[in-house]
């Protein structure tokens, strides 16, 4: 069976964190309905190592004139300093080919506002950091923005970076990943830390 790519962009200044917990959900094939459907790739400008803003250094697989919906099943862009700086904006370009051709786009912080820049967030229920972090791009949708730790609307998941499980957990129910009581049980466990949540996973898992 062949892998279908998940495309995470990287650069330097990447908030590390934003994304960990759905790449390793979608790369992990434990506890997925079917293992080994998906596969993570490194996608930046250039093929030039960058630095997260953790000190990892990334070798990226591939660039992004390389990529295209036709070979992905979703395309994931983090926050970083580099979009309050106004930088990415060949991303933003690619999530708006990817969601006309009907794949998804999970976009968290700093990524958000490159979303609002550039238009696609101006008839999409959407949310971010914060309404003002927003509206200070003088976007068009401010109407449709929500307070809410992560919101999925027509292929597109939006997460504010303090909310790196919500946004995980809509990334997994959009590539549909796990089977519902496996994802309720993994977001009740992540989310709340609560031991029970564990043995809900375990019985969901070998049901």
């Amino acid at each position: 069976m062949k892998k279908k790519d998940v495309y995470l962009l990287v650069f330097n200044s990447l908030s590390d964190w934003e994304a960990s917990y759905a790449i390793a959900g979608i790369n992990n094939p434990q506890f997925q309905k079917n293992p080994g459907s998906y596969q993570v790739r490194s996608v930046a400008l250039k093929k030039s190592p960058i630095v997260t803003i953790g000190g990892v250094h990334i070798q990226p697989d591939m660039t992004l004139a390389e990529i295209s919906p036709a070979d992905s099943a979703m395309f994931i862009m983090s926050g970083g300093m580099a979009w309050d700086e106004g930088q990415n904006m060949e991303a933003v370009d690619v999530a708006r080919v990817f969601l006309a051709a009907g794949t998804p786009v999970a976009a968290i912080c700093g990524a958000t506002v490159g979303l609002a820049r550039g238009g696609l967030l101006d008839d999409r229920r959407h949310t971010s950091n914060a309404r003002d972090y927003l509206a200070a791009t003088h976007y068009g949708g401010a109407q449709l923005y929500e307070d809410a730790p992560a919101v999925t609307d027509r292929n597109l998941v939006t997460a504010p970076g303090m909310a790196p499980v919500d946004f995980a957990y809509h990334i997994f129910k959009c590539l549909d990943i796990y089977s519902p009581p496996v994802l309720e049980a993994w977001y009740g466990l992540f989310k709340t830390g609560r031991a029970e949540y564990y043995g809900e996973l375990m019985k969901a898992i070998n049901a």
